[in-house]
């Protein structure tokens, strides 16, 4: 009985998985679709999603730029409102700056949304990372 070496886990390494997972050693064509994004290992289909299933990053790019300037200008608008309001007024202040700052976080989102989108599409057209 022939035994496998193995690794640091303890468990033997599976010959249909690629050893190495960096940049470098995938060659400089594009990253499939189905590898592109993924962190670690990658399970098996356990649910009854196509094998061809892709995300819309078309979509959520659309709605990441959409997103992105309608809630910056949200949160310097309702901002500058809260810097302008006075006392006593409603809605009161500190409601204006937590919606601003909930505007502000959105928009953080987006853009980091946007900027991560942008990443995996350049790597699987086959361009920089």
């Amino acid at each position: 009985m022939s035994e496998e070496p193995a690794g640091r886990s303890g468990r033997v390494p599976d010959p249909t998985r690629p050893t190495s997972t960096s940049r470098a050693d995938a060659g400089p064509g594009p990253v499939p679709r189905s590898r592109s994004g993924v962190i670690g290992r990658r399970w098996a289909r356990s649910g009854t999603e196509p094998t061809t299933a892709q995300s819309a990053l078309g979509l959520r790019v659309v709605l990441s730029g959409v997103a992105l300037p309608l809630f910056a200008a949200g949160a310097v608008l309702i901002g500058l409102w809260a810097a302008n309001s006075p006392a006593g007024q409603s809605p009161s202040r500190g409601v204006l700056v937590v919606v601003a700052v909930v505007c502000g976080v959105l928009a953080l989102a987006a853009g980091l949304d946007l900027w991560a989108l942008s990443r995996r599409l350049r790597r699987e057209r086959g361009g920089r990372t």
